[in-house]
């Protein structure tokens, strides 16, 4: 048993270790503590970020086309049989040793403006992949401000769920006395039996609810759930709050004109034309300078007796300098290929441009509607639970004085269980569509 135990010991040691080394706090997080946290751990991002290096790196390598090539290389080698000496010229048939040394370089001059033009397209992709990182962090942030809302409305209901039991509990005290005294029936008594019963079950489920918040919100932040994750719960509240009575284009017009992602596939209609402009430099004549410089060393003369290293090297010396005009005719329609290509890729980039902006356009609309159906359902929602509090406050006088009995009472307090429930619902519906209306607005995701 003691082994046993050691070993749950320096299991759990490990783990909070591990928590600890990660600089992450095992207690309660906040709502930017949890952003912060989502940012640093998600995968997507960090292959955002690292698809935008490779992209940068391409931009060296665009850039690099302008400059010339240079290469230099030595080789060596035994040649044996009928052969031609490098400084005699003449056929020998004997051993004879080389080492020859080469050096050359390549300059581009023109090459149809493909070079200027790949280095402007790249520019724009390395800025969609900026945008696009950008993107990715919005994505997340919002996603993870959802589960953080979600885990406190599953928290509120779970207080809802068990202020409930209480009452049935209190309740049930009152009548278990009453009954004993012979002032109700047992029937009454049994009654609220099988409430309590019921009401356990409601806050049994909204606890798990409640755990699966936590968990949804443990799992997005790549943390290890355990009992101790939860949140620092915000007040969330509706002061303060405003639906936007600007109207949803002023909002879309609004959000479109910063937007990453909005901006991101504008840049690729741009991109597009650059590349339509690379692919028909490729039909045009290109022109570059080529040097070389050569020289060697053979360990046979012509009577049979090697000159110095150097000397040789220097006598054996030997210069190029070329310049090539290379006019495309006939590419085997690869060039006609690569420009229907690009062209295709335009269009292409002008749907995504459409489908990015109606995307966009419609998360605006659903949010804004929402956001006003959740409004007019808090309104009525404040008024009903009112209604149905006094209600409630009514039915327990008259059911302590025997006026109603246990059944008309569970009535009307699950008729206020409801309504709160329903008050909490679109409470936080409200509050979280409006703050994502207020993103949308360019202002700062919070709670």
């Amino acid at each position: 048993m003691m082994k046993y135990f050691l070993l749950f010991f320096i299991v759990m040691l490990i783990r909070q270790y591990d928590c600890i080394a990660q600089g992450y706090d095992v207690g309660k997080l906040s709502l930017e503590e949890s952003v912060a946290i989502g940012l640093e751990n998600n995968l997507t991002l960090r292959r955002s970020q690292l698809e935008f290096a490779n992209l940068e790196t391409g931009l060296m390598e665009a850039y690099g086309q302008r400059i010339p090539t240079f290469s230099t290389g030595i080789s060596s080698g035994f040649r044996w049989g009928r052969s031609i000496n490098p400084v005699t010229n003449l056929f020998e048939t004997r051993r004879i040793g080389n080492v020859n040394v080469s050096a050359s370089a390549n300059l581009p001059i023109y090459a149809g403006g493909q070079v200027r033009n790949q280095i402007q397209q790249t520019k724009v992709n390395v800025e969609i992949g900026r945008l696009t990182v950008e993107e990715t962090e919005n994505n997340i942030s919002l996603n993870i401000i959802n589960l953080f809302v979600n885990i406190a409305f599953a928290k509120e209901q779970l207080n809802i769920a068990e202020n409930q039991l209480s009452t049935v509990r209190e309740q049930l005290n009152r009548t278990q006395r009453l009954v004993t005294a012979g002032s109700l029936p047992r029937a009454e008594l049994l009654d609220l039996e099988a409430q309590l019963a019921t009401t356990e079950l409601e806050v049994i489920n909204a606890s798990n609810s409640h755990r699966i918040a936590r968990l949804n919100l443990s799992q997005q932040l790549l943390l290890p759930f355990t009992d101790e994750f939860d949140i620092l719960v915000p007040e969330v509240s509706v002061e303060g709050v405003e639906l936007d009575g600007s109207g949803v284009e002023t909002i879309y017009s609004t959000a479109a004109s910063y937007l990453p992602q909005i901006k991101a596939a504008e840049l690729g209609i741009v991109s597009a034309e650059y590349g339509i402009r690379v692919a028909k430099g490729a039909f045009l004549p290109s022109l570059g300078v080529n040097a070389n410089v050569f020289s060697n060393y053979v360990d046979q003369s012509a009577f049979g007796t090697a000159d110095p290293l150097l000397r040789q090297f220097e006598n054996n010396l030997s210069q190029a300098v070329n310049m090539s005009l290379n006019i495309p005719i006939f590419s085997q329609f690869r060039n006609r290929a690569n420009l229907q290509r690009a062209r295709v890729q335009m269009r292409l980039s002008e749907i995504q441009e459409v489908e990015v902006k109606n995307q966009l356009r419609q998360d605006i609309e659903t949010a804004y509607t929402t956001a006003f159906a959740a409004k007019q359902s808090y309104e009525s929602n404040i008024r009903r639970v009112a209604s149905l509090e006094e209600a409630f406050r009514m039915a327990t006088q008259r059911f302590e004085v025997g006026a109603i009995n246990a059944v008309d009472f569970q009535v009307a307090q699950n008729n206020l269980f409801n309504g709160q429930a329903d008050l909490i619902t679109s409470k936080y519906e409200y509050v979280f569509r409006v703050k994502v209306l207020d993103f949308y607005m360019g202002n700062p995701l919070t709670l």
